[in-house]
């Protein structure tokens, strides 16, 4: 089995990728979605989330995204000590749907911060989803009514695509120039070899 990492900034399309890929018959862990299902399940998550933070982080067994939010916002050692709780456990959970794929030739995973989770050491290879900056600001600012000052932060707050390209193996480039069909083909075809 290939574990492929599916990776790229906020607006790269990386998502798009990912549904590509399952298309062709990859499936695909959502590492977003997942790990917001872990907050909101996991008792793990939530018992040192109510210890770190209290309480009232959770109404019932409802987080509170918007305080937690306000939390870690700008506060990058208590980000680290979230991120420190969730992804342990979402890597946990990502074995687990390993097993149950584990007849598959190639499974990927995809995680906004696949490089500063850790997770690309799972993984056997990399795609990165690469787009021109000014593409990914106006793609956000659009599918999340952001204004650009907000995007931007945002973008700020993620490792570099420079960075994140050196340590890939594959790139797709989004740039609504080049087939994704193609370059996601071009890839599995690779693997296969």
């Amino acid at each position: 089995m290939i574990k492929l990492g599916i990776t790229g900034g906020i607006g790269s399309g990386k998502s798009t990728v990912s549904e590509i890929f399952s298309l062709c018959g990859v499936p695909v862990y959502i590492a977003d979605i997942e790990s917001k299902r872990l907050v909101a399940t996991s008792p793990i998550i939530r018992e040192k989330l109510i210890q770190l933070f209290g309480d009232e982080l959770y109404d019932g067994n409802v987080l509170n995204k918007a305080l937690l939010a306000s939390h870690i916002f700008n506060d990058k050692e208590k980000l680290e000590t979230v991120n420190a709780i969730i992804h342990p456990e979402v890597g946990k959970d990502f074995n687990r749907w390993l097993q149950r794929h584990s007849l598959c030739k190639i499974v990927a995973h995809e995680a906004a911060i696949l490089f500063e989770s850790g997770f690309d050491k799972m993984m056997d290879k990399v795609v990165m989803v690469y787009t021109p900056l000014e593409v990914r600001i106006q793609r956000t600012m659009l599918r999340d009514n952001l204004p650009r000052e907000k995007v931007v932060e945002r973008i700020q707050n993620q490792m570099p695509d420079e960075e994140k390209l050196k340590l890939s193996d594959f790139v797709i480039v989004n740039d609504n120039t080049k087939s994704l069909i193609e370059q996601v083909t071009t890839v599995l075809e690779q693997l296969d070899n």
